[in-house]
């Protein structure tokens, strides 16, 4: 058994090289919620030192609140400013010598998208246009996937280590009760279940079956890297392999 992890990067967090060489997904901001051409290009290079595949994280235009204002658009200007941030980055590996893998929408682009189709739609068709072979990231089970195989995408199944999630297989919203899981162990827990068993346990206690092919990682918590460590470590013991999607 193997399974993918991500992380999200190039944020500002600080910890962008050392937790490259413990993940097998990058996604790089882009710009728009955090940051720019230089982060980008040094993330681009630390990833293809350490084998990683990169993606890119493209955001709604809203840097002021690192991307997670709710944000009603065209679609037309969704898939412009889609074109805009996966484009730069594509060149920035272009020109390292590498290849874009895929694309993992940020903050609430990304939570907009699993109620959306019409968002949803929008996003797969920017990331069609640029390149078809694009992996498209989405939450697992949600309307997301369902987009990204209407537009011939290969979507992944996205999966959270630390999030709590809803009956429905959604995730809690931020701000609510039990939308993180600060604990360490319970995170840890809930990876294993993600992946061994394909279930997760709701925050009413109902189990809810998904398709965990890739895991997230959130970068930018206060001890991102030590969890990011310890899970990694927890896998290995597991017999559980490391490895980017092929």
């Amino acid at each position: 058994m193997s399974i993918d992890l991500n992380a999200d990067l190039g944020e500002g967090a600080g910890n962008d090289e050392a937790l490259l060489q413990l993940v097998s997904s990058a996604n790089i901001a882009c710009g728009w919620h955090a940051g720019d051409a230089k982060t980008m290009r040094q993330c681009v290079r630390w990833a293809l030192r350490n084998g990683v595949a990169i993606g890119a994280h493209p955001s709604f235009p809203d840097r002021e609140n690192f991307g997670r204002s709710a944000m009603q658009l065209p679609p037309e200007e969704i898939v412009a400013g889609m074109l805009y941030q996966i484009g730069a980055l594509a060149a920035i590996v272009k020109a390292e010598g590498g290849r874009l893998a895929h694309v993992k929408p940020h903050g609430m682009l990304y939570n907009q998208a699993v109620k959306e189709p019409e968002l949803a739609a929008a996003l797969c068709e920017a990331v069609r246009l640029v390149d078809p072979a694009l992996k498209f990231f989405g939450l697992a089970g949600s309307g997301m996937i369902d987009a990204a195989r209407r537009a011939g995408l290969t979507p992944v199944e996205e999966v959270f280590a630390d999030r709590g999630y809803l009956p429905d297989g959604s995730l809690v919203p931020r701000g609510q009760p039990g939308a993180l899981i600060e604990d360490e162990e319970a995170a840890l827990a809930q990876t294993l279940s993600l992946v061994r068993d394909r279930a997760v346990t709701a925050i009413d206690g109902s189990r809810v079956a998904v398709n965990a092919q890739s895991v997230c990682l959130h970068g930018d918590g206060a001890h991102a890297l030590a969890f990011a460590r310890r899970i990694r470590e927890r896998l290995t013991a597991e017999g559980i392999a490391i490895a980017p999607l092929p």
